[in-house]
């Protein structure tokens, strides 16, 4: 029926009425695009699944801002026939019209009857400008100038209610700093009560950010309440950034000093002056400078009851927080300087009881990171379990962050149960090895088992964080680490080796898997007669390749790097100019299999190709170590024809070949 039909329509934002305006290059001078994409983000837990999570910074709020529909619009328009309700037709579309036109008298009364309703109508009218993003800068400053001087001496006034605080937002975000310290500055002494709020927090994490000559400011409002506001919906997400990504050292101490007790905070209250920050930025240990006996004790017992509310509101999400974690490894910090062994051993044990069960919320930053690691190196054997219980199911993401990944190499260099790490963690590393070679975490991980803390692919400054521990380990573990080292070695090599014979031809054509299919056909124990077959298969396919999208691995320089080392054995080392060989692999047994797999026709290509260095080392393979079948059958290979054809050729390592080729002959 006619009548009963009906054509939705949406009144256009704002922002979009009428036709669209060309499009600008906005160069905001004072957060340009390229700063905004780099605004940070707080580490993220290896507990929580990998999907964009809402709340974690205030820039999650401008995501909805070009979105954002204001709650009562002040132009909207009433469409007749916009919504039929359960089939009934408008008899009379004049008492309709009638209708709609009182409704609209009632909701500008009920506007109008809100406090600073007028001053809401004009920001909102400049914001919808101001808050373009395709806008010349000059444009957008003028607007910015405008809503500031609509809104000033009002801020503190509107700033709480939802559409308010996202014009504020604008304001602080495009706005000059002279714009960002005037809001700054209305807002002196609210900041408690804004991060508490639902749309402020944006505002005071914004204003933490962009403001640093009032952050310290900001963050002293927080004093006596940073425990309750950790453990507040809203507040909690607003003192874990400005802790971990904007704030300094003296600035930290502000927010740390709350966990050390009241008597510390009734007696370090600061005012700012330098030798004060000298002395705050030392942490807790300044803190305990001149403190002893009882009252030593007093403030690390307030320290672990404050740390214990944490660990027991762990579904608050404040155990995640860096700022918690450096509270923790303070702590541990000052158990260990106690003197009396019993009672440090007693302190560290009723803390780790305390949250051994949420140490996997704590690994994906460098001081918990640095936390769970030192409870694995200091604990039994019963503890170590205990651990490696809690962070078993995380194993995949811990390989794939850079702070996380350190307490599995922990947990491999300490614990001396190797049947434990090979079936709990081991395990589960080499299962995920096809997602990991795709990450540099991923395939450190994958190093680590088979060649810990080698400097072809650590860092001096890794190699040094992980030897940390080395001290602990030498009083409380019992294994040597050569002995625990090769256990872990062949723990893992099954699984790796599958690894390679499965995936491991598609794996080398990536520079990265290249370097871990490499290792892992130089170190790993066991047969590796299927894998050798798995690598050697893509060189029998012809060559050049026929699919110029997928070139012939001899082609791919990381490939064909990776099929030199091979032959050769091992790698070369600057410091003897040698190659070092693998006593676990066997480059002649993969020279014998290219013989059978390759054979001439595709091996004598490939020397008038790209692969003149492979085959040039091929042939010292054969000459060196190969049977005398083999070397008869390679001789063959390479007849009189062959030879002037790759005298007459321009490729590179033509003269090395030619070497190779006329040694053999002899």
């Amino acid at each position: 029926m006619p009548g009963l039909q009906s054509v939705s329509k949406k009144r256009p934002a704002v922002s979009q009425g009428g036709p669209k305006s060309k499009k600008y290059q906005s160069e905001n001078p004072s957060l340009t695009k390229l700063e905004e994409r780099k605004v940070q983000k707080r580490s993220r837990p290896v507990t929580q699944p990998i999907i964009p999570a809402s709340g974690l910074s205030d820039d999650d709020e401008d995501d909805d801002e070009d979105n954002f529909e204001e709650e009562e619009p002040e132009d909207q328009e009433i469409v007749p026939d916009e919504m039929i309700v359960d089939g009934a037709s408008i008899k009379d579309p004049n008492a309709a019209r009638e209708s709609h036109k009182v409704q609209r008298v009632l909701q500008e009364q009920r506007r109008a009857a809100k406090p600073h309703s007028q001053l809401l109508a004009d920001a909102k009218r400049v914001w919808s400008l101001a808050r373009q993003k395709s806008i010349p800068s000059a444009e957008r400053q003028k607007h910015v100038k405008e809503l500031m001087k609509v809104t000033q001496g009002k801020v503190k006034d509107i700033v709480l209610k939802h559409d308010a605080s996202r014009i504020i937002q604008t304001v602080v975000k495009y706005g000059g700093q002279k714009e960002r310290d005037q809001v700054a500055m209305e807002l002196k002494g609210h900041y408690k009560s804004l991060a508490q709020s639902k749309y402020s927090k944006f505002l005071v994490t914004k204003l933490i950010r962009l403001c640093p000559a009032h952050r310290a400011s900001i963050l002293l409002e927080f004093q006596s309440n940073v425990l309750r506001l950790l453990l507040h919906r809203e507040a909690s997400a607003v003192l874990a950034d400005s802790f971990e990504l904007y704030a300094n050292a003296y600035e930290r101490s502000i927010l740390l000093r709350d966990f050390y007790g009241k008597e510390v905070a009734l007696f370090s209250q600061t005012q700012g002056s330098e030798p004060e920050k000298a002395n705050a930025r030392k942490g807790f240990p300044g803190v305990l400078e001149g403190l002893e006996g009882e009252r030593r004790k007093r403030v690390l017992a307030a320290l672990k009851e404050n740390l214990t509310t944490i660990f027991n509101n762990s579904d608050k999400g404040a155990i995640t927080h860096a700022i918690v974690h450096r509270a923790l490894l303070e702590y541990l910090a000052a158990i260990n300087d106690t003197e009396d062994e019993s009672e440090r051993e007693k302190l560290r044990k009723e803390i780790f009881e305390n949250c051994q069960d949420v140490l996997a919320e704590m690994v994906h930053t460098k001081d918990g990171s640095r936390v769970v690691r030192d409870f694995i190196a200091y604990g039994t054997a019963k503890d170590r379990k205990q651990i490696i219980k809690v962070i078993k199911p995380h194993v995949e993401r811990m390989c794939t962050d850079d702070e996380a990944q350190l307490v599995l190499f922990t947990a491999l260099d300490v614990i001396d149960d190797t049947k434990l790490t090979a079936k709990s963690l081991v395990s589960d590393i080499t299962t995920h090895a096809p997602t990991l070679i795709n990450t540099p975490q991923g395939r450190r991980a994958l190093f680590n088992l088979l060649v810990p803390r080698s400097r072809r692919h650590f860092t001096p400054a890794q190699i040094a964080i992980i030897a940390d521990t080395d001290l602990i380990r030498s009083k409380t573990s019992k294994k040597s680490a050569v002995v625990r080292e090769g256990e872990i070695r062949a723990a893992a090599s099954e699984g790796l080796l599958k690894f390679v014979e499965d995936n491991g031809a598609e794996a080398a054509r990536d520079t990265g898997g290249s370097l871990v299919v490499l290792e892992i056909m130089l170190y790993a124990d066991g047969d590796k007669s299927s894998a050798m077959q798995s690598l050697l298969q893509p060189l029998a396919s012809i060559y050049p390749s026929e699919d110029a999208s997928k070139p012939h691995p001899i082609d791919l320089p990381h490939t064909s790097r990776m099929y030199k080392s091979l032959f050769q054995g091992g790698h070369f080392s600057h410091a003897s100019k040698s190659v070092v060989r693998s006593s676990s692999f066997s480059p002649s047994a993969f020279a014998s299999e290219f013989v059978s797999i390759v054979g001439r026709d595709l091996t004598v290509s490939m020397a008038g190709g790209e692969g003149a260095f492979i085959i040039a080392e091929f042939l010292q393979r054969i000459k060196e170590e190969g049977s005398a079948d083999e070397k008869q059958t390679v001789k063959g290979w390479f007849g009189g024809d062959v030879v002037e054809k790759l005298k007459k050729s321009e490729t590179k390592g033509r003269n090395v070949l030619l070497d190779k080729i006329n040694a053999l002959l002899l």
